[in-house]
């Protein structure tokens, strides 16, 4: 475990306190974690360095409540969490794993029809210079893939489908279905028509988003390459 500052500035003044940096990051995201797990203090601050507390009235006009559980929530969610240079580095490599996973498992060699071993993938990678993010795989591939094809034949591996979006879910799957939509078309009755390409290993996941999101009124067609 590692602790470090969040901070959030409200009017004039800053207000900071010590948490969790794993639990905290986790918390940020989204995820289901309870506040005693991230919390690492018992006071808020004005200046943790100085052991400068803030008072009730200051936490009153910031955050409508004294409650510190809830301030430490605020913070996390609105504020600036202190990231360490290893956990950074951390992230980075576990999203470096994904991506040659991902490669392995959806990628082939473009003249022999082969798939890439994890040892060819992490040297192409490195020799071509590939940026790596922390960011979802799906959203950096397309870069990741034009450094790889300096310096290896690859190809990703993908099913084109044909979906039809209820109008009443358009809101909810529109950004779901952006990094891999082809075309699209806006059906008279606002029903959403689109063509996608979909690498193959992330069929089964994304038609589970898919499905969980439109509760399965979503009609799809897989389109055979001729």
């Amino acid at each position: 475990m590692t602790d470090t500052l969040v901070r959030l500035r409200s009017g004039k003044l800053i207000f900071e306190t010590m948490v969790d940096l794993d639990n905290a990051m986790k918390l940020k995201r989204g995820d289901d974690i309870d506040i005693s797990e991230v919390i690492r203090d018992n006071s808020i601050y004005t200046d943790q360095k100085k052991g400068m507390k803030a008072g009730n009235s200051e936490l009153e006009i910031a955050f409508n409540t004294t409650d510190f559980n809830e301030i430490v929530r605020k913070l996390i969610l609105k504020g600036q969490v202190e990231v360490t240079k290893e956990f950074r580095d951390e992230k980075l490599e576990n999203r470096r794993k994904q991506v040659v996973d991902f490669l392995v498992r959806n990628s082939i060699d473009s003249r022999t029809g082969r798939p890439f071993t994890p040892e060819t993938i992490e040297n192409a990678l490195k020799e071509g210079g590939a940026k790596i993010e922390d960011k979802s795989v799906e959203k950096q591939m397309k870069g990741i893939v034009e450094s790889l094809s300096k310096v290896v034949p690859i190809k990703i591996e993908t099913k084109k489908i044909k979906i039809v979006v209820p109008a009443v879910h358009t809101g909810k799957i529109y950004g779901l279905i952006q990094d891999y939509k082809e075309k699209e078309e806006w059906l008279g009755n606002g029903d959403l028509q689109a063509v996608l390409n979909i690498p193959v290993g992330l069929q089964m996941d994304f038609y589970d988003k898919l499905n969980s999101e439109t509760h399965g009124s979503v009609l799809t067609e897989e389109i055979r390459e001729e």
